[in-house]
């Protein structure tokens, strides 16, 4: 199981903003510069995260892009599933027609676990969770 870059940049993206949730709107040239990633991928990754309503932008010379809510009411759940999709080891965790043996599967409910697990952690990080770990990081390595 691996995350695509698309989640991993997202996530970083958004990491960036939270940061500066505070300071205006912040244009995608600073996080492309700032995470390394190519700006016409960060356009594709920001128009999914404006199209699920993570993120606004706001156009003009002093323009870029801001939080929609606080960085306490967005989870790194919210911000993967918008990115990646829903959670899913299998694809018989989805969509249980997909498979004849869904009903009698040994495995189904160990992919559903997994897939819970992973859920009830993503979900619980908000994006200001990673900005106090990050501090305390920071901290630390004094």
């Amino acid at each position: 199981m691996k995350l695509s870059t698309k989640g991993r940049y997202g996530l970083k993206a958004m990491f960036v903003l939270a940061l500066k949730q505070d300071k205006g709107p912040v244009p995608l040239k600073l996080i492309a510069n700032r995470q390394n990633i190519s700006m016409q991928y960060l356009e594709q990754i920001f128009s999914a995260l404006k199209k699920a309503d993570l993120v606004s932008s706001v156009r003009g010379a002093q323009g870029g892009y801001l939080l929609s809510k606080d960085a306490k009411e967005i989870t790194v759940g919210d911000v993967l599933n918008v990115l990646e999709g829903p959670v899913s080891l299998s694809d018989c965790i989805l969509d249980e027609d997909i498979c004849a043996n869904s009903d009698t599967c040994v495995t189904k409910g160990v992919w559903e676990r997994i897939k819970k697990g992973i859920e009830d952690v993503t979900y619980s990080i908000t994006l200001q969770d990673m900005i106090d770990d990050n501090v305390k990081n920071e901290q630390d390595h004094i």
